[in-house]
């Protein structure tokens, strides 16, 4: 049952450290899942989040530290000596103890990791840093649990008890060759049901999915999620096994990517949140609003261009909105599923097989709209039939003209290498404005003659 922390529950342990009463403070915490304990440190000011932090234990610290987010782990960090993070760095798993370490300035990462007593811990750490944290080397951990081919089954067992030690949860059992060479996975109810002196060779499972020190994260991350996998080997360029990672690396890789899609689709540029500075969420911020207002203003332009138009037919100003409107819609819904099906890896079948889709699509969802629009049109604005057809043709060509280049854009973005998620937000929507305006005007000058 997930536990919830109040308000009353914070001021609770304020409280506490406030009258400096440590024994009735581990008696309240002490049953709580460190995710818990990092979610009660982010509430508390950084010196209350200090004495926490000193007055737990190194195993639970150590958890909670690499729980919080960045900036209040930041906060605390810089409170805390060399010496006090390398306790902590050195109850951590690699990979997570290399993200902590990651953040830090070169000085203190040479600090810490010279204060860490277990060398084959700090040796290990080393090496992760040498990875970038978007590929499959910067998110694996080195602790993993694997066997020789050439052990029998006695051999192996007893050597998977001193590994498993060293592992806080055994996913798989790995089989390498004399030069660490992956060569498949031992299943554990093989193993339990074979005799002792059978060799390992003979009962591996050949077939095992494994990841490149250098694909990317994204990459990892999709492969982990078709097949359901709970871990996954990681192997360098030789083959070798340098390391594994864990469907909750995973999480955080999706769970990012979507964030940044997220700000991307809403035009913000940069990874920010919401309690970032006036100056960095400006930055990120700004860029799109700027290529919006150039978009308002094209189209504010293509408008000005056709003021003749106005003074003959006056009615057409009123559908302005609902062309922009509709094709900005369009052209977002488009967009949005091409790059879901881009994201997922499910983009199938040839792209003029797709473009024709998406124009009968277009269409269909175009007379639907359009006929609509021609009774609203004709009963309550009381609109000339010319000025109805105009309207409803300026529509469906509109709402054809969205969806091709919503579905082509970011097709076109992901061949060039950018990141498609770039189309949804402002960049579809205000091309689509600017080009629907246009197709708007010279529809209805072609329809009714000015």
């Amino acid at each position: 049952m997930q536990f919830e922390i109040t308000k009353e529950y914070i001021q609770q342990i304020q409280q506490l450290i406030a009258e400096n009463k440590n024994t009735a403070l581990l008696n309240l915490l002490e049953d709580l899942h460190y995710a818990d304990v990092a979610e009660i440190v982010e509430e508390l000011d950084t010196e209350e989040a200090i004495y926490l932090i000193k007055l737990l234990d190194s195993d639970v610290t150590s958890e909670v530290i690499a729980e919080l987010d960045e900036d209040d782990r930041e906060k605390i960090l810089k409170r805390l000596s060399s010496k006090e993070i390398a306790e902590e760095i050195e109850e951590l798993d690699t990979d997570d103890a290399t993200d902590i370490i990651a953040e830090l300035s070169e000085k203190q990462k040479k600090e810490v990791i010279s204060h860490i007593e277990d060398e084959e811990h700090a040796k290990d750490i080393i090496e992760l840093l040498r990875y970038d944290e978007d590929t499959a080397g910067g998110l694996m951990a080195k602790e993993l649990v694997k066997v020789n081919e050439n052990w029998n089954v006695l051999t192996c067992v007893k050597e998977m008890r001193k590994q498993a030690e060293e592992v806080t949860r055994v996913h798989s059992i790995y089989v390498v060759d004399d030069n660490d060479v992956l060569k498949g996975r031992l299943s554990l109810k093989d193993l339990l049901t074979t005799s002792t002196k059978t060799a390992i060779k003979d009962v591996l499972i050949k077939k095992v999915d494994a990841v490149n020190v250098n694909d990317k994260a994204e990459d990892v991350a999709r492969i982990m999620q078709k097949y359901d996998l709970e871990a996954i080997p990681v192997v360098d360029e030789l083959g070798r096994l340098v390391g594994r990672i864990t469907i909750d690396d995973i999480v955080d890789v999706i769970k990012e990517e979507a964030e940044k899609d997220y700000q991307l689709a809403a035009g913000i540029t940069q990874d920010v949140e919401a309690d970032d500075s006036i100056w960095k969420l400006t930055k990120a911020r700004l860029p799109w609003l700027l290529i919006g207002m150039f978009g308002g203003l094209g189209a504010a332009s293509i408008i000005n261009g056709f003021q003749g138009a106005f003074l003959k037919f006056p009615v057409l100003l009123i559908f302005i909105p609902l062309i922009q409107a509709t094709a900005g819609n369009v052209g977002v819904q488009s967009s949005a599923i091409v790059v879901q099906a881009l994201a997922n890896n499910t983009m199938k079948g040839e792209m003029a097989s797709r473009i024709f889709k998406e124009f009968l699509l277009g269409l269909i969802n175009g007379l639907v709209i359009a006929g609509v629009v021609i009774l609203i049109s004709h009963f309550a604005f009381k609109t000339s039939f010319l000025i109805s057809i105009t309207v409803c043709v300026a529509l469906i060509t509109v709402i054809i003209m969205a969806a091709l280049i919503g579905t082509f854009i970011p097709v076109f973005l992901e061949k060039q290498g950018v990141d498609p998620a770039v189309a949804t937000g402002p960049f579809i929507t205000t091309s689509n404005d600017v080009f629907g305006i246009l197709i708007y005007f010279m529809i209805a000058k072609l329809i009714l003659g000015f």
